[in-house]
């Protein structure tokens, strides 16, 4: 006579055997592409020295896209390294640097460059933190000046800037 099996015996058998083969697939998917990745510092091998030295700087000429201001290089994103393996592979296919610079601008845009071009359609990308600091600047003078206490009416005269109402009644409550 066989022992019966109790209902949590019979899931676990069931749920090891369906998914213990979804996790060993899931883990050779993520060991595969970790595998293929190439980090920022790997030893690669080049054809020539110059190839290395175009690739090289490359790295530091094109920006990672998710990495706010890092170059490839210096980034570890998922994206980082999968535009350094696409830019390994030009480098080997004999591509130029004009050619990899222009695949990957037509790709990810201007904004893949370090220093992107200086043209009408990227100069919010050039001028638009000056302009926000000094709108910034701005708006602080104002407030600051806004809220100045005035020392006495003769600097008020002169200004012709008057105080909040508020204050003022501040200041005759305090009379």
């Amino acid at each position: 006579m066989e022992p019966r099996k109790t209902p949590f015996v019979g899931f676990f058998e069931m749920a090891c055997g369906q998914y213990c083969r979804w996790l060993h697939v899931l883990g050779l998917l993520v060991w595969s592409a970790a595998a293929q990745a190439i980090p920022a510092g790997a030893a690669l091998e080049f054809d020539s020295p110059e190839r290395e030295k175009l690739y090289r700087e490359l790295l530091h000429e094109l920006r990672c896209t998710v990495c706010q201001n890092q170059a490839l290089v210096d980034s570890n994103a998922p994206l980082a390294h999968d535009l350094r393996r696409h830019a390994y592979r030009m480098v080997q296919a004999g591509h130029d640097r004009d050619e990899i610079v222009t695949f990957m601008v037509d790709r990810y845009g201007d904004f893949v460059l370090c220093r992107p071009p200086f043209r009408d359609d990227t100069l919010l990308l050039w001028f638009g933190p000056l302009i926000i600091f000094l709108l910034g600047a701005l708006l602080v003078f104002r407030v600051l000046r806004m809220y100045r206490p005035a020392d006495d009416e003769a600097e008020i005269a002169q200004t012709g800037v008057t105080m909040p109402r508020e204050r003022q009644q501040t200041n005759r409550e305090g009379e």
